[in-house]
């Protein structure tokens, strides 16, 4: 698939069939992922593949815990509430889905069923726990910044390959469960995961895409010159 396509035909995908994902392609997907640039060569990141006992008890602990009322426990600072232009986006890919799962505004039943489908990690066969060297936090947020980009490699190259992909922060929103069951070591920090596998055909919600901003709402261009030889400052300032 040449990389074009890729990036624009990808989106979000949230329902699985049962079919397993092989561990060889797990590897040839994230040894494209392990390409990605990063700071002065640091390579920060580190993948946990987990399925089957292992994703099931991960599932299992975050979901309990989510429903007994206990506090989110992510190792990164929370976003909090978004507002303003990034909270209209927000609710803009909610409005999509909800409208694609037939799921009303107070079908608070649905909804939460909703809510916890994320807390599974949408019952996908594999997920994958993105960590990143504990030692670099005194470094600020490049660490963080390197393995976004290895984590957009790896849901690129999935799609590539015919998988489907969701970088799914509730997945991990209790991670102490997901330390203990996938034992990850003390010098790593759970920063997201990703639920991956093969797409639902079936289910809705995998046909919807979210809107993206043209260019011209978020791209300065300074210095280049137009095919007439005119000096443009900016598409977005005319």
């Amino acid at each position: 698939m040449d990389i074009f396509d890729a990036m624009r035909e990808r989106r979000s995908i949230r329902g699985f069939t049962d079919e397993p994902v092989s561990q060889a392609l797990m590897e040839e997907v994230l040894a494209a992922a392990n390409m990605a640039p990063s700071s002065m060569n640091t390579q920060p990141w580190h993948f946990h593949v987990l399925t089957g006992e292992v994703l099931e008890n991960v599932r299992r602990g975050n979901s309990e815990r989510m429903l007994a009322g206990v506090e989110p426990s992510r190792e990164i600072m929370a976003h909090g509430a978004y507002e303003g232009v990034h909270r209209e986006r927000q609710v803009d890919i909610a409005k999509k889905l909800f409208a694609a799962m037939g799921i009303a505004r107070d079908d608070k039943e649905m909804r939460q069923d909703w809510v916890m489908r994320g807390f599974r990690q949408f019952d996908a066969p594999v997920s994958v726990v993105v960590t990143y060297d504990k030692a670099l936090d005194d470094h600020g947020p490049i660490a963080i910044f390197d393995a976004g980009a290895a984590v957009y490699g790896m849901v690129l190259a999935a799609w590539a390959k015919g998988l489907g992909a969701v970088i799914n922060g509730q997945g991990i929103m209790q991670s102490p469960v997901v330390r203990e069951c996938a034992e990850i070591p003390e010098d790593q920090v759970i920063l997201t995961c990703v639920a991956l596998g093969w797409p639902d055909q079936e289910f809705a919600a995998n046909g919807v895409k979210s809107s993206r901003r043209d260019t011209v709402e978020n791209c300065s261009f300074q210095g280049f010159e137009d095919g007439e030889g005119r000096r443009i400052r900016s598409q977005a300032a005319e």
